[in-house]
């Protein structure tokens, strides 16, 4: 195939290899979910178990696209703190509002409807955590049901907001990006034994208790893998083999069910041995119109997995006289990932892009071109954006 001429640090403008990526990273999570729905007579996935860690590569690829955007005009001293958070608003919330307006619905519609379902994770405080995204922001025992993926979102908030002081430490190491990459991962073993100490959980387990603790280190260890990649250049063959070393080494362990710190540790290659195939010029099939396709409608799918699930539960739950802790069976669990697929990239359509555009238009300074900005996950515990 022919490769994009460079644009910035030797890599393409669009980096397609990482963002099909996103897609895998996200089914890997709706899947995570699906195994916790079926009878578990039909079989337990070790691989889609360890899936749910698809959030921390979420995370880590948040900073390495981040510092390959933004990194550059902050060097420079060109970055613009209002127009980069103009621009993370419209990255999440047009559809995290579209999401969370949609949970509401339910809710209040359960309620006048007189439908049985737990209500103590539908509260009014959590549902505005939820709405301002600061629900993993705060030690909790207790859970935010709102929009129970968006926690990540609120850990990426979090990052966005505090993304000048990452920025001003990769400015100043990135002749030294293994340096970078020490401090993320100390930080992480830091902050891990402190999170076991007090929650009981590694903390790869965090989500609404605290769960910002978890991107802190891995957005960091992200910036840090963009600015190892900026010094390396690999040949078309070893870059292939690099990638593909990096994938099976990572889904063996997962089928191991090894430790969730030594996953998501072994994600990070994944990152970095992806992003090469772009700078090598040889993405292959990762560059494929429908995989780029689903990776761009990753978030939507990520966001809207889990309203679709309980909606699809509470209904059927109704019906047949049941509670709503019935095992869904796999022709139901296919007939529910086909409809969430299309819903999700009607979001993406529909909703995500054009909310995009119009938070771009509306809140960002007429008189200077856009910066271009390539968006990554979410969330990804994920993931989400970038």
């Amino acid at each position: 195939m022919t490769s994009i001429p460079p644009t910035r640090d030797g890599y393409p403008a669009d980096l397609r290899a990482l963002t099909s990526l996103r897609a895998f990273l996200a089914v890997g999570v709706v899947l995570f979910h699906y195994q916790l729905q079926w009878d578990p007579a039909l079989g337990f996935s070790p691989i889609i178990e360890r899936s749910r860690l698809a959030v921390d590569a979420f995370f880590m690829l948040s900073g390495f696209i981040l510092a390959h955007v933004y990194g550059p005009a902050f060097a420079s001293g060109g970055f613009s703190y209002r127009r980069f958070i103009v621009a993370r608003l419209a990255r999440l919330y047009p559809l995290h509002i579209a999401v969370l307006t949609g949970a509401l619905i339910m809710v209040l519609g359960a309620t006048a409807a007189g439908v049985r379902f737990n209500a103590e994770g539908y509260g009014v405080l959590g549902f505005f955590q939820t709405l301002f995204l600061i629900q993993s922001w705060f030690p909790t025992n207790g859970e935010v049901n709102w929009s129970g993926p968006s926690w990540s979102l609120s850990a990426e908030w979090f990052a966005y907001l505090l993304f000048p002081a990452y920025a001003w430490l990769a400015v100043r190491l990135r002749t030294r990006p293994w340096i970078l990459l020490a401090i993320g991962a100390a930080a992480f073993v830091a902050l891990d034994a402190i999170y076991v100490q007090v929650f009981g959980k590694v903390l790869p387990r965090a989500e609404n208790s605290l769960g910002i603790l978890r991107i802190v280190p891995e957005f960091l260890i992200g910036m840090a893998l963009y600015e190892l990649s900026r010094r390396w250049r690999w040949s078309r063959p070893v870059a292939a083999a690099s990638a593909l070393f990096a994938t099976i080494l990572l889904v063996g362990a997962m089928q191991l069910s090894l430790d969730d710190r030594i996953i998501v540790a072994l994600a990070a290659p994944v990152i970095l041995t992806w992003a090469l195939l772009a700078r090598a010029g040889c993405e292959g099939p990762l560059a494929s119109p429908a995989l780029v396709f689903a990776g761009e409608a990753s978030f939507a799918l990520y966001l809207v997995h889990m309203p679709v699930i309980v909606a699809w539960k509470g209904v059927v739950a109704e019906l047949r006289g049941v509670d709503s802790t019935f095992r869904i069976t796999p022709v139901e669990l296919i007939g529910l990932f086909v409809a969430t697929s299309l819903i999700a990239a009607a979001l993406h359509l529909l909703v995500e892009k054009p909310g995009r555009t119009w938070i771009r238009n509306r809140f960002d300074s007429p008189r200077r071109a856009p910066t271009p900005v390539f968006e990554a996950p979410v969330d990804n515990k994920g993931a989400t954006d970038v």
